[in-house]
């Protein structure tokens, strides 16, 4: 069974992933990505996590604000001969290596855009209200509310224009996901059984 989830900040895709993986006994696919990325592409791990679209912040950042129209500062990427369109396609690339295996839990990567079409795969939605997800971060991180109000400024700005630039879609768009849930309202652990039982339809359904 193969699961594509995509989270806003706050939405506790952290714990929901790992947690859902592990009920259907397949590969949480986090930290993996940009280790196969940079294998892909012959450069150092550094570089691809820099490049990761998990991180949101930093390099990444600058790159879509400058793309959005938000900063004219040049965005100076680590590696001088690896281009972004290099690491998104590297990305995708793993990320249908991983499809075509039908086992596992991806969290974010856009891996419900470049999966959108690929048959077998549930795709989710993890958000919920601003002020609830602030809450829900600051108690899963141990983080005060001033960090995870910039975290969540940051990485729902940088995961909605990578979206955008790269595949020319909304994130937010619900025609994208099979379930969206609510999981600042809906326990963790709710959250996970939905999913478990939705990607098991999913699965005796093709």
């Amino acid at each position: 069974m193969l699961v594509a989830l995509s989270g806003s900040y706050g939405a506790g895709g952290s714990r929901i992933g790992p947690a859902l993986a592990k009920r259907l006994d397949v590969p949480f696919l986090d930290r993996a990505i940009p280790a196969a990325v940079a294998e892909t592409l012959a450069v150092p791990f550094d570089d691809a996590e820099a490049h990761d679209e998990q991180l949101g912040g930093g390099w990444l950042e600058r790159m879509l604000a400058s793309f959005s129209g938000q900063d004219t500062a040049p965005a100076s990427a680590p590696s001088a001969r690896t281009t972004a369109a290099d690491f998104r396609a590297a990305t995708e690339a793993v990320l249908l290596r991983q499809a075509a295996t039908g086992r596992g839990v991806i969290l974010g990567r856009a891996a419900t855009i470049v999966l959108r079409h690929h048959p077998g795969v549930l795709r989710a939605r993890l958000d919920g209200p601003p002020a609830r997800r602030i809450q829900q971060a600051m108690r899963l991180e141990a983080i005060d509310q001033r960090t995870a109000h910039e975290r969540q400024r940051q990485l729902d700005r940088a995961h909605a224009t990578y979206a955008k630039h790269f595949y020319g879609v909304n994130i937010a768009d619900v025609s994208l996901y099979h379930l969206v849930l609510d999981s600042t309202t809906i326990p963790i652990d709710t959250c996970v059984d939905i999913l478990l039982a939705a990607a098991r339809s999913v699965r005796h359904s093709q």
